[in-house]
């Protein structure tokens, strides 16, 4: 008998031994392409020498220095590095270890900056699996089912139908504005919060309008306008974040998933301006800060902003969204190619064909992908951010094989 919790949904059923760059290799020596990313958070592949070595070498001098108790001298390189990489005015940090506790923290911080108990999300969000975050997230029921009472204060607003080619998208703005005429007063309200690409909602990128209307609308009022950058942020969509492909300012980005190469590690940045509006002592953590994860970090940014990294995160979702575009002129059963840099979606026209090709992949050619979307119709590719021109055409003939087997 298994020991193990039985609350955890089951990708597929491999025991894996190792990984190396885009590969995962099983305890029976099989090697599977691992487009999952262990969902969007090995940023650097598996194992990446680097941060190994940035681990081990940490270790050998302290495994866990609390930050309550003392400093250590990761903490404030990587607060320092981060500054630099981060959308302009966000150059203070806290550390947490999931995008959960991380959400959880920028709604703090917003109700503590602002004296206002309400927040605002989108539809088809994703936050976190904590108690606030699952009332922040509406892309499933499935995540919130039989876990009522969820916290009050949480208001969705609408986000645009990819299908409809952005003809939604003033209705959308404009039920954005409503919300705060019907459902939570703009002197209430302490924060928006926003996914620049929706995650498991479907890899749905929120077009720049909107995205500009959120910051307007929070500067004009006094709201905090948050970029929840989680699976989105570090390079994964070609920009170390998403939200400067809009040209707006967000006043906090939520930092999680491949800030670490796969080390527990999770943050928010805002202006010193802001995070000095945070009492001391009101939030904290234990583990937040950890000195192996912020070494993992500052190796895994030393990789990131590497002359040409991002260039070639750019050509590699080119090269893969052109792959299946080509697939989906030949098969119509593909309604939608998407999303940017190494973020990409291909949405169908029946949920019930996503299983069956997934586990084709993953049976016949090697190939581990996730879905995604409320309605289970989008297959979401996010490989390492290393992987190669060659690694993409595998994958893509994998996927070709499954269309051609299932259709």
């Amino acid at each position: 008998m298994s020991h193990l919790a039985n609350v955890w949904f089951s990708l597929t059923d491999l025991q894996v031994a190792s990984g190396d760059g885009c590969w995962v290799t099983t305890t029976d020596g099989d090697r599977y392409l691992d487009f999952s990313s262990g969902i969007a958070v090995t940023s650097t592949g598996h194992s990446h020498p680097a941060v190994v070595a940035a681990i081990a070498e940490q270790a050998g001098r302290f495994v866990h220095a609390q930050v309550n108790c003392y400093r250590h001298d990761r903490l404030e390189p990587l607060a320092a590095r981060l500054a630099e990489i981060s959308p302009p005015g966000i150059d203070t940090f806290f550390f947490a270890n999931s995008g959960a506790e991380a959400t959880e923290a920028a709604v703090k911080l917003a109700k503590q900056a602002t004296g206002r108990p309400n927040v605002v999300v989108f539809s088809g969000s994703f936050h976190g699996r904590s108690h606030l975050t699952m009332a922040m997230t509406t892309s499933k029921t499935g995540y919130r089912a039989g876990h009522a009472p969820l916290p009050s204060g949480v208001f969705v607003a609408p986000f645009p139908d990819p299908l409809r080619r952005g003809a939604d998208l003033d209705d959308c703005i404009a039920g954005f504005k409503a919300l705060f005429a019907t459902q939570t007063a703009v002197t209430e309200t302490a924060a928006v919060v926003i996914e620049p690409v929706l995650g498991e909602g479907g890899y749905i990128p929120a077009p720049a309008p909107l995205l500009q209307a959120i910051a307007e609308v929070c500067a004009e009022h006094g709201m905090l306008f948050v970029a929840d950058e989680v699976q989105c942020g570090f390079a994964r969509t070609g920009t170390m974040f998403a939200i400067e492909q809009a040209g707006v300012r967000p006043d906090v980005v939520i930092m999680a998933k491949g800030i670490a190469s796969g080390f527990p590690l999770s943050a928010i940045g805002a202006s010193a301006e802001l995070m000095a509006k945070w009492p001391t002592g009101s939030h904290g953590g234990t583990y937040g800060g950890n000195p192996m994860g912020c070494a993992a970090a500052l190796a895994t940014l030393e990789i990131l902003t590497a002359d040409g990294f991002l260039e070639n995160v750019v050509a590699r979702g080119e090269q893969l969204r052109a792959g299946l575009t080509a697939l989906a002129s030949k098969h119509p059963a593909i309604v939608d190619v998407r999303g940017p840099g190494l973020m990409v979606a291909t949405q169908f026209d029946d949920a019930a064909r996503v299983p069956v090709i997934l586990r084709h992949c993953l049976d016949e050619g090697n190939l581990i992908l996730m879905n995604a979307g409320t309605y289970g119709t989008v297959i979401r590719w996010m490989p390492p951010l290393v992987v190669s021109a060659e690694e993409i055409d595998l994958a893509l003939d994998a996927f070709a094989a499954a269309l051609d087997a299932t259709s």
